[in-house]
């Protein structure tokens, strides 16, 4: 699922790769999305992207003495499970494109795409960041901070850090991978509450934790949680299991656990619906 660093790396490919691009016509959008039309229409225009979090903003904006005369448009798209963008020639364009902006001749005929195979992603007109994210935590880390210092009476730190990393008022970008990576880099119990100190443990450990987390951004899913495992030498675990498993430590089950993690078991739906089987929460590997 993309998290902050690839919807931060999305805005990038998008400035670097249409930068010198006029785009023209109508934005084309699949019959079968259920996203909204985007109703802009201009003869030459050009497209620039920015990120914040889990979320990116897509600008398009007319040159001068283009028509029909048409105000700036910006659009905020959440990338879902699958989401993307591709630059592709215009009649090669992949499967599952719903959302496509073509350039205009005499330049080359291309197709910028939002790529979307599951189809959880999604489109708002208005460019307006959703309500109730709080700031970015890669670009914004100072405000992140602050945010976070600010709100530690919340009862969102009371739960298991695990948990309270997903919170996006908070932490606005983290998704399973980068919560995997920061508790392994870090050290710090998965199951346990937040640190007494808080203060001092939010100080210096995301400064550290989000650069690394850029620079390796390529791989994500069970690739990225795989690596994670290296440091206890464990078989890979399953949803929850291996995020609570890092640093060596065994966290045996206990009323810190997040609620609805249970030993014995496997992944279910319905009422079983996260047990983890007890040798993936208690077990080691061979030789270990």
């Amino acid at each position: 699922m993309p998290e902050g660093p690839e919807l931060h790396l999305a805005s990038r490919f998008v400035n670097e790769a249409c930068g010198g691009l006029v785009f023209g016509g109508c934005v084309e959008k699949s019959p079968i999305s259920r996203n909204p039309e985007v109703p802009f229409e201009s003869s030459a225009y050009r497209i620039s992207a920015s990120a914040r979090g889990k979320e990116l903003r897509l600008t398009l904006s007319p040159l001068p003495g283009a028509q029909p005369p048409q105000e700036p448009l910006a659009l905020v798209f959440r990338f879902g499970m699958s989401g993307s963008f591709q630059l592709v020639p215009r009649d090669m364009l992949p499967p599952h494109a719903h959302l496509r902006f073509y350039t205009a001749p005499p330049g080359p005929r291309l197709a910028l795409c939002f790529v979307d195979i599951r189809r959880f992603g999604h489109w708002d007109l208005g460019g307006e960041w959703q309500p109730g994210r709080g700031p970015c935590v890669l670009l914004e880390y100072e405000q992140f901070r602050e945010n976070v210092l600010q709100n530690l009476a919340d009862k969102a730190f009371d739960r298991p850090i695990c948990e309270a990393l997903l919170d996006q008022r908070f932490f606005n970008g983290i998704g399973n991978y980068l919560r995997a990576e920061i508790l392994y880099r870090s050290a710090e119990p998965g199951a346990d509450p937040e640190p007494e100190d808080q203060g001092q443990a939010a100080e210096p450990r995301p400064a550290g934790v989000v650069p690394l987390s850029v620079q390796g951004s390529g791989p994500v899913g069970g690739q990225r949680l795989r690596a994670g495992d290296r440091g206890g030498g464990l078989c890979c675990l399953s949803s929850l299991a291996a995020v609570l498993w890092h640093a060596r430590h065994e966290l045996p089950p206990g009323p810190a656990w997040p609620h609805h993690l249970v030993p014995g078991g496997s992944w279910t739906s319905g009422t079983q619906r996260g047990k983890v089987p007890q040798e993936e929460i208690q077990g080691t590997a061979a030789g270990s």
